[in-house]
């Protein structure tokens, strides 16, 4: 199993669920969302006060690869590295275990950038600092 500077737990919610009694494929994103904002969160990143400065961090990519199925009741945990992929874009490494078998359940790669004002990749020197460590 990888190291990840951060974790979060998180459990399955009935409503999340598909005809088959498997969580949704698209709801994983969400689990990978507010996994990345409490992670970035725990950095003192603002997503409200960068967007009030006119930086928009977004998505420009998402790779995901499920192996597993989550269903009612699991509780998991989403584990994140964030690494910086090239002058202007960003790459969260993000990998969901479930917690009764600790089997790696998926594994995903969020590519993404930060817009400023004009719309042209432009990552904040706060964001670029913690990029570097």
């Amino acid at each position: 199993m990888k190291e990840y500077p951060f974790r979060i737990e998180m459990s399955v919610r009935d409503y999340e669920l598909d005809m088959q009694g498997i969580v949704n494929n698209s709801v994983y994103q969400q689990y990978l969302e507010h996994a990345r904002h409490e992670f970035l969160k725990s950095l003192g990143v603002d997503f409200k006060s960068y967007a009030d400065r006119g930086i928009n961090l977004v998505v420009i990519r998402a790779e995901l690869d499920y192996k597993q199925p989550l269903t009612s009741g699991d509780t998991f945990w989403v584990g994140v590295r964030l690494e910086r992929e090239s002058a202007a874009r960003f790459a969260f490494y993000q990998d969901i275990y479930r917690m009764s078998d600790e089997r790696l359940v998926l594994q995903g790669k969020i590519v993404g950038t930060a817009l400023g004002e004009r719309g042209r990749p432009r990552i904040p020197e706060e964001l670029a600092t913690l990029l570097q460590s």
